[in-house]
């Protein structure tokens, strides 16, 4: 059996919604898609999936969102990437100082609110906010190294707006390796299937008709 290792975005987590349906689709073919809630805090969140990584020898590697960053410092395993942030970790640092200040921390935690069940809590304070910075510094150092890699944006991504998506940091980084679909960050159904289970096939060696390499 392949196992495939998800990395959620920021407040996802166990019970999100794309690996549990990739996992629903694929397990039939003979590959698990397996998705754990770690830490916010971007050391802590690393040194978690560092040591699944380990126990589950993953196949493939799929970075959602804010979970990229994480999924890029992975070494050695090929990786695709849904709405990739790779603005996200600037952003961070830049927005930092709103937490210093009388309810700066609830208005984070306003704005982006986090669904119940096994979710990723959000810890919106200055030194977790801040330690995003070495977090993107060891994500562009992971990702120097050559490994298959491709990664796909919705046109209708919001988060492009405010630079927490950037296409250009993906071309620049890795070239024309992406693909844009009509759909938001938050890839539809219809999109898991024509693009992303096709691409997983792909990168797992699997035979359109599933199951054999």
């Amino acid at each position: 059996m392949a196992t495939i290792l998800y990395i959620h975005g920021m407040g996802g987590g166990g019970d999100s919604r794309i690996p549990n349906y990739l996992d629903a689709k694929l397990s039939p073919e003979g590959i698990r898609v397996i998705v754990r809630t770690y830490d916010f805090d971007p050391p802590i969140g690393a040194s978690q999936i560092a040591s699944w990584v380990e126990e589950l020898q993953p196949s493939l590697i799929i970075g959602e969102s804010l979970g990229s960053i994480q999924a890029l410092r992975i070494e050695g395993i090929p990786q695709i990437f849904v709405s990739p942030s790779l603005g996200a970790p600037e952003q961070f640092v830049r927005y930092a100082f709103l937490t210093l200040f009388p309810g700066g921390s609830w208005y984070l935690h306003y704005k982006f609110p986090v669904k119940e069940g096994d979710r990723q809590p959000l810890k919106f304070s200055f030194p977790v906010m801040r330690r995003y910075k070495a977090h993107w510094k060891a994500a562009c150092e992971a990702a120097k190294k050559p490994l298959p890699r491709f990664a796909f944006f919705g046109v209708h991504d919001h988060f492009m707006r405010s630079g927490v998506v950037k296409v250009e940091y993906w071309r620049k980084m890795f070239g024309d390796s992406f693909q844009m679909y009509d759909g938001t960050h938050f890839m539809e159904e219809e999109y898991i299937d024509s693009l992303l289970i096709p691409k997983i096939r792909e990168f797992l060696g699997f035979a359109k008709s599933g199951g054999k390499a």
